[in-house]
Formats: structure tokens, C-alpha cells, sequence
């Protein structure tokens, strides 16, 4: 299939309610806000995920979580191996980005010892907006406790103390999720129409797979995800001015939102811009 020949520009609206989207770690992994107390979800937490989906749908990664490696390869290194003996930088890179979707799509550095090529840069064509909530967010904590031992006790009267710990969460936030897809990066890469298409089902069903303790089944959902083709490789209209023309705002009345419901979320149309409007999955 030939590369991508038209521009891509897409939005998302994900859905949090109850879980922990983003945990920062450096204040105690509590969800990420920013000074005005609106939620945040990091771009690089939005590529993992895309990543691991992209991974569910048989597709070959190259940056795996170590909890999904599918290859036996422990470090990225290893998994690069295969590349090793190529001297020739655009021959590495080619042969990168036609192995790995993720290289293709959002790029990547290799920079290991003993390798042909000392460091090799690809610049992806996808690029994604860290997401940000439509109005500020509650973060509630909880306090929890673990009721049994972790290590045997001395004698067995004896009772070791329960563990303690703290679970936060996002009460509710709708996130907004923003990105575009380069043509002229994507003939570099050779990320092709196909590739574009497994990006949106990604995106569409990003929150699949992704339970956990945090994060439990339901309580993270993507509501809208609109994608706009434009008909040439530049664009009709700037990045800019397509993701201002999507609006989610509060129904009338609606003070504190308190799930997904509570947003009227519309396009205003561009002339000539051809937009999908999908449901999540």
C-alpha cells in the first residue's frame, strides 16, 4: 500500500470516572492536574497505550512494556539486535520502520553500543497533545490497608502491623485528546493509509486491556473520537484551527459534571473538510 497522501488531524474524548488516568510520581502518584487544577494525561501515557493495542491487534512494537514483551527480547537493545550489522543510517532506518509500526508512526532513537550505526533518529509522522480535562478536576483519596503478613512472624501469636498505603482518583473528568498525522514525516517512514487506519482503531478502543487496580474495567471509556481528512498533503487548515473546531460544553445547568452526559459535544464544520465521527469501543 502507498504512503499517506492526505493530512490526518483527529479528537478524542475519553471518559474518567472513578480511576487514576495518569498517576504523577513525583507528588505520591496522585492523577496528574496542572496549576489550575484541570487533569492531565502525559502524551507518552497516550503512545504507551496506543502501543499496547496496536500490540493486542498482532502488530509488531518496538518499545514494549516489559509485562507484554511477545519476542523474549529483555531490553530494547536485544530487541534492536536483528539490526546490528547495518552501517548505512538510512538503510537502518528503513529497515526500522518497516519492522516496527510504532517506529513508523511516532518515531524513535537508537543509540546502543557495538551497533553499525552509533545513533540513528526517526521522526515519526503521529504526533499527540498531552489530553487535558474540559474543566477542573476532584481527586479523592482513600487510605488501604493490607490485612496479612508479608513475612512470617516471629512466633505465632504474633501479628505483624497491616501495611498502609493511599489509592487517589479522579472523581470524574472528560478528557480531551488531541493529535495529527504528517504527511511529508510519514513518506520518510513509509507509514502508509493502512497504518492510519489501525492508529484510529487504536485510539477508539484505547482503554481495552488496560485494567488495573487503578484503572478498573469501565471506569475509563473513549466517548468521541472524530477524524478529519483533509484532501491534500498540507492540509486545507491548520492542526490548530481543526482541533478548535470540535466543542464539548456543559449542558445548560450543569454546574459540576459528573459523567460524559453532562457535555454537549459538536463540530463546527469546516468548508471542503471531510470529518468522521466515531464512537468509542
Amino acid at each position: 500500500m502507498s504512503t499517506l497522501q492526505n493530512k490526518i488531524d483527529f479528537i478524542a474524548f475519553a471518559s474518567v470516572s472513578g480511576a487514576n488516568p495518569n498517576g504523577d510520581p513525583l507528588d505520591g502518584n496522585r492523577p496528574r492536574t496542572d496549576y489550575n487544577g484541570y487533569g492531565e494525561i502525559s502524551d507518552v501515557c497516550l503512545k504507551r497505550k496506543i502501543r499496547n493495542r496496536l500490540q493486542d491487534m498482532g502488530e509488531a512494537v518496538f518499545v514494549q512494556s516489559d509485562d507484554r514483551s511477545d519476542d523474549g527480547a529483555k531490553s530494547l537493545k536485544e530487541r534492536a539486535d536483528e539490526l546490528k550489522k547495518i552501517k548505512d543510517k538510512d538503510e537502518f532506518s528503513r529497515t526500522a520502520c518497516g519492522r516496527w509500526i510504532d517506529v513508523r508512526s511516532f518515531g524513535q532513537v537508537f543509540a546502543f553500543k557495538d551497533f553499525g550505526c552509533a545513533s540513528v533518529g526517526v521522526r515519526g509522522p503521529v504526533s499527540i497533545h498531552r489530553a487535558v480535562s474540559m474543566d477542573p478536576v476532584e481527586i479523592q483519596s482513600m487510605q488501604i490497608t493490607k490485612s496479612v503478613n508479608g513475612e512470617p512472624s516471629k512466633t505465632k501469636a504474633a501479628k505483624s502491623s497491616d501495611t498502609m498505603g493511599m489509592k487517589h482518583f479522579v472523581k470524574f473528568g472528560l478528557y480531551e485528546i488531541k493529535g495529527s498525522i504528517n504527511v511529508q514525516l510519514a513518506e520518510k517512514t513509509g507509514f502508509t493509509d493502512e497504518d492510519a487506519e489501525k492508529i484510529k482503531n487504536a485510539l477508539q478502543s484505547l482503554f481495552v486491556n488496560d485494567t488495573s487496580s487503578a484503572r478498573p474495567d469501565g471506569s475509563m471509556e473513549i466517548v468521541k473520537l472524530f477524524w478529519f481528512r483533509h484532501n491534500c498533503k498540507d492540509g486545507q487548515y491548520s492542526s490548530a484551527k481543526v482541533h478548535r473546531s470540535v466543542k464539548a460544553e456543559k449542558k445548560e445547568g450543569v454546574l459540576v459534571p459528573s459523567s460524559a452526559e453532562d457535555y454537549v459535544i459538536h463540530v463546527e464544520k469546516l468548508p471542503d473538510l471531510e470529518v468522521e465521527e466515531l464512537e468509542g469501543k
